[in-house]
């Protein structure tokens, strides 16, 4: 495995030959407390829009928050997008596609009383999701478990997800390396090598779906990982995609 410290872009992308896949917090931005606390970097949108020039737009943003809500992160960019896991995703033609959602009303209902106890979490409500955050509260973690694993036990069609200190209740029918895979039944991805780069748990099935199609999935930050490669943190993975494009 290629340390976090000497990995380079330059032999896992090839701009006429690789499809890249970005997740978004974690791996483009930091993590801040609150999910609508993050900074974007003032290098971002002008880095994206250059790979996408680079890649012949080969380009996605593959992520947990809604398609608009990366939208507005990324404004004026519009980018191919998967957003809430898959759960909708809009193609590189603009094509909107929206998975089924199952019933979340158990769930928003638990993590709702669960908030009015303890104000310090934060719940984020999203088409086909629900999200409890403890990140200003990591003495709650054993509590929002056992809430959201019990109200997701009532809600038929509803998975949990464990990630950076956060619980997250979405459609079983979604996933990133779903989500992947039917961005490269698609063009301009369709015949690329798939290239996946994320930082959480949830980016797992991602980085899985890549590699099993001949490309490479990226972990970013630490972590026990199905990644083969790993790389430090965001300000690494722009730096080493802004030496791409230079090289």
């Amino acid at each position: 495995m290629t340390q976090a410290s000497d990995f380079s872009f330059t032999p896992v992308l090839d701009a006429a030959a690789s499809a890249l896949f970005l997740d978004f917090d974690g791996t483009l931005v930091e993590l801040a407390p609150e999910p609508d606390a993050i900074v974007i970097p003032p290098d971002l949108v002008p880095l994206l829009a250059a790979l996408r020039e680079r890649l012949g737009g080969a380009l996605a943003v593959v992520s947990g928050r809604a398609v608009g809500a990366i939208d507005t992160f990324l404004h004026p960019l519009d980018l191919p997008v998967a957003g809430v896991h898959g759960s909708e995703r809009r193609a590189a033609d603009g094509n909107l596609v929206l998975l089924p959602t199952p019933s979340l009303d158990t769930v928003e209902q638990a993590a709702a009383r669960l908030l009015h106890e303890h104000p310090a979490l934060a719940v984020e409500p999203k088409r086909g999701a629900v999200a409890l955050h403890y990140r200003q509260a990591p003495q709650l973690e054993d509590i929002c478990r056992r809430t959201m694993e019990a109200a997701v036990a009532a809600s038929p069609g509803v998975s949990l997800l464990h990630g950076k200190m956060v619980f997250e209740a979405k459609s079983s029918l979604a996933n990133k390396g779903k989500a992947l895979d039917a961005f490269l039944q698609e063009p301009p991805f369709a015949g690329r090598k798939p290239v996946f780069l994320g930082d959480d748990t949830t980016d797992e099935p991602g980085f899985q779906v890549a590699q099993k199609l001949g490309g490479t999935g990226i972990k970013v930050g630490q972590g026990e990982t199905l990644a083969r490669h790993r790389i430090a943190g965001p300000a690494a993975v722009r730096a080493g995609l802004k030496d791409w494009l230079a090289r």
